[in-house]
C-alpha cells in the first residue's frame, strides 16, 4: 500500500516537476542535455531520496490518521474510512512537497534528472512513426531525434542497471551512428531540441 501511494505521488509530480507558475509553452519547449552521471552514484541518491519520501509518507500518514480518528473517530468503532482519508491525504501532501519542496533539494536531483530523462524519451517514443518515417525519408531533423532517443535510452538503462536491453541496442545503434556518419549529420546528438519533434510531426 505504501508503495503505490508513493508511485502515485511520484506520478503526480511528474506531470509537473516546474514551478507551477511557469507558462505551458515554456515548460514544453525546454530543451533537454543528457549530463555525465555515474550510474553508482545515481542508484545510491535515488535510493536515499526514496527512503526520504517513504518517511515523510508514513508520518503524515500516521499522524493524519490518528488525528481525524482522534476528532471524528468512535471510541472502540470502526474507524477504517477515517484511516484512509489519512492515508489519502498523506499521499496528497507527499506530493505536493515533492513537486514544491523536495524537488529543490541537492538529495533530489538524481531522481528528478531521471524523472526528466523518461519524460523526454516519452517525447519521442510517442511520435516515432513520424520518426522513423523521417529518417527513412533522410530529414535531419527526425535523424538527430533518433539519435539523441538512442543515447538517452542507453543512459536510462545504464543508470538502471539493465545491462541486457543496452546489449540488445548495439546494433540498430551503430547501424544509426553509421548512417549519420555517412550523411555528415554530427553523432552527438545529447541536447533534445523540441522543435525536432515539431518538425517531424508536420512531415
Amino acid at each position: 500500500m505504501i508503495v503505490e501511494c508513493l508511485i502515485l505521488s511520484f506520478v503526480l509530480f511528474m506531470r509537473n516537476p516546474s514551478p507551477a507558475n511557469t507558462p505551458s509553452s515554456a515548460k514544453n519547449s525546454r530543451p533537454f542535455t543528457l549530463a555525465t552521471i555515474k550510474p553508482e552514484d545515481y542508484r545510491q541518491q535515488t535510493r536515499k531520496a526514496t527512503w526520504i519520501i517513504i518517511a515523510v509518507f508514513v508520518a503524515l500518514a500516521m499522524l493524519l490518521s490518528s488525528l481525524l480518528v482522534m476528532f471524528f473517530g468512535e471510541p472502540g468503532g470502526d474507524n477504517f474510512r477515517l484511516n484512509m482519508a489519512g492515508v489519502a491525504a498523506g499521499v496528497a501532501i507527499t506530493a505536493v512537497l515533492v513537486r514544491v519542496l523536495f524537488s529543490k533539494q541537492p538529495w533530489m536531483a538524481a531522481n528528478v534528472y531521471g524523472w526528466r530523462l523518461k519524460r523526454s524519451l516519452m517525447s519521442i517514443t510517442n511520435v516515432m512513426h513520424n520518426v522513423t518515417h523521417g529518417v527513412t525519408a533522410k530529414n535531419p531533423s527526425a535523424i538527430k531525434l533518433l539519435r539523441f532517443y538512442h543515447l538517452g535510452l542507453l543512459q536510462m538503462h545504464d543508470l538502471d542497471g539493465n545491462t541486457s536491453e543496452i546489449s540488445q541496442m548495439v546494433h540498430e545503434v551503430d547501424a544509426h551512428k553509421q548512417c549519420m556518419q555517412e550523411l555528415g549529420i554530427d553523432c552527438e546528438q545529447q541536447t533534445l531540441d523540441p522543435a525536432w519533434i515539431q518538425a517531424v510531426k508536420t512531415k
